[in-house]
């Protein structure tokens, strides 16, 4: 099994090698979940977790208080301190003339300043090409399985999720998962929520599977959200207790190599 920084070497995109470059140097493949309603809150958590995490997931959409330049603006300059990329979970499902819109314009204007971003392939392959034509520098995740109980992300739209993939390659950096996808040479970047230390689920039809579960199940970067900034939680001490078991775990997956 390849390390990241040798993946970076190989990888199809800049936003790709930029990625597994940061997760080798810092040594995390911990991504986590930012789901807060304030620019305080917001704020104060990229703060507290950046030096432990390679992405910051944000719905910037639940911000109460959101303002472009109060918001955004520091936020992308915390994400520069400390050297993590932006992934706003955003989920686009729509047609591609819609999407762009969502994707360029409006209060939020994601295309500017998010490193990454997310579509379910509900809508075909045009979801791909309206986020291509709105930004060709962020890369692009793809919602092959979901975490939550009962989800419609049947193995057979899975594979139809990799097919559109594997058309837009140089857009396309992988998927939101809760296994590897495709062959291993194709080398997508797989990111999987409902990852927990601590709890099995949410009582909302949420699923936890432990670190060590997911990660040999084909992942390269745990999504974790309450586990880290729950309520009661100290997310410090929470984000370097996931950062050490996600980074453990990698490991043993690549024969014990550090990088």
């Amino acid at each position: 099994m390849r390390t990241f920084k040798e993946r970076a070497e190989t990888a199809k995109s800049a936003v790709m090698a930029q990625l597994f470059n940061l997760m080798s140097e810092k040594k995390t493949n911990l991504c986590v979940s930012a789901d807060v309603t304030t620019t305080k809150e917001l704020l104060e958590l990229a703060d507290k977790v950046g030096p432990y995490i390679c992405v910051l997931k944000t719905h910037i959409d639940i911000v109460d208080d959101f303002e472009y330049t109060r918001t955004v603006e520091p936020l992308v300059a915390l994400a520069e301190k400390h050297r993590f990329l932006l992934f706003e979970d955003r989920k686009f499902a729509d047609i591609g003339s819609t999407v762009k819109a969502q994707f360029t314009a409006g209060i939020y204007r994601i295309a500017q300043w998010a490193n990454i971003t997310n579509a379910h392939t509900v809508p075909g392959p045009g979801v791909v090409s309206g986020l291509r034509s709105g930004n060709q520098k962020s890369g692009l995740l793809l919602l092959a399985e979901m975490s939550t109980a009962g989800a419609l992300t049947t193995p057979d739209y899975a594979q139809k999720t990799l097919e559109i993939a594997r058309q837009n390659a140089d857009f396309v950096v992988g998927f939101i998962a809760q296994h590897a996808m495709g062959t291993p040479d194709e080398d997508w970047v797989i990111m999987t929520p409902g990852v927990g230390l601590d709890d099995k689920g949410d009582g909302l039809g949420q699923q936890y599977r432990t670190v060590s579960e997911v990660m040999a199940s084909g992942s390269d970067i745990i999504i974790v959200g309450r586990g880290i900034s729950g309520k009661g939680r100290d997310p410090v001490v929470e984000a370097q207790r996931y950062r050490e078991a996600g980074w453990n775990a990698y490991k043993d997956r690549v024969d014990g190599k550090d990088y």
